[in-house]
């Protein structure tokens, strides 16, 4: 008889020792049959608070509910089963107080069953990953451009391009990193300062619009299959996958009009079926 090794999901501890190591891939995914795709071929799937802006159609993703993020967290914990699965921490959810954060993020962990949660800020969330690092729920910082703070921004413009502005976000990085984070998304940052936070900090970070100087990259994964109408400039697209299902939903729509059932013959015809 032969045993077969049960599948094991990656764990928090384990990308936090892939420091310096092989890059960290991962993508976004908020459906169980993405989800199984990219199961296959990433360590890390973030269920994003993006699915705001993917799958709703909100200009921002400050619209998205904890319930929402809940939703799609267990439909990807379905549809995965190697990947480390992180879900974002949506806006309001985290930020009025460390015991907020807390009662936010054992929602997320229970009803999920995912591995681990991700939240915006540097240092002004840096009490807040540490009390829940402390308390057993490991935690994915996210610096940069943190697009829950869009209304205090005023647009998604890249970060630290003048060596002037770096500062803040370096003392961001240690802040979290020193807090407990067991790796840290850069977004939107010049390739020089992602550089040199990463080799600053003992955890690792995974870039975003930040350069291969990264320990890992993200990306959302409607993003980089040409699903999205409006990518970031940094986002390389490996398909095109937007004309290709347009004109499969044309084809069926010319079918179903010029009266030819949408399927194989043989399954209409009765005549056919002994």
């Amino acid at each position: 008889m032969s045993v077969q090794s049960a599948v094991r999901r990656k764990t928090a501890p384990e990308i936090r020792a892939r420091k310096n190591g092989e890059p960290i891939v991962m993508l976004t995914s908020y459906h169980a049959h993405t989800a199984a795709l990219v199961d296959r071929h990433c360590d890390v799937i973030l269920v994003g608070d993006s699915l705001g802006n993917v799958m709703h159609g909100f200009e921002t993703t400050v619209p998205v509910t904890l319930d929402m993020m809940i939703l799609q967290g267990r439909a990807v914990m379905r549809g995965s089963k190697q990947a480390l699965v992180v879900v974002d921490m949506p806006f309001g959810t985290y930020e009025a107080s460390k015991e907020q954060a807390f009662h936010s993020a054992v929602r997320i962990l229970k009803e999920t069953q995912c591995g681990a949660v991700k939240l915006e800020g540097g240092v002004r969330m840096a009490e807040t990953v540490a009390f829940l690092s402390e308390r057993g729920i490991p935690v994915m910082g996210h610096i940069g451009l943190t697009p829950q703070s869009i209304n205090t921004l005023g647009s998604f413009r890249a970060q630290g391009r003048e060596e002037a502005g770096w500062a803040p976000i370096e003392t961001d990085a240690k802040a979290i990193a020193q807090a407990g984070a067991f790796s840290i998304v850069i977004e939107a940052v010049a390739e020089p300062l992602a550089r040199k936070i990463t080799q600053s900090i003992d955890v690792p970070t995974i870039g975003i619009g930040a350069s291969a100087a990264c320990d890992g990259q993200v990306l959302v994964l409607e993003d980089m299959l040409g699903l999205s109408p409006r990518a970031p400039k940094f986002v390389r697209r490996y398909g095109n996958l937007g004309p290709l299902i347009e004109e499969a939903i044309q084809g069926y729509a010319r079918d179903v009009r010029g009266r030819a059932f949408p399927g194989p013959e043989h399954v209409y015809d009765m005549k056919k079926v002994t």
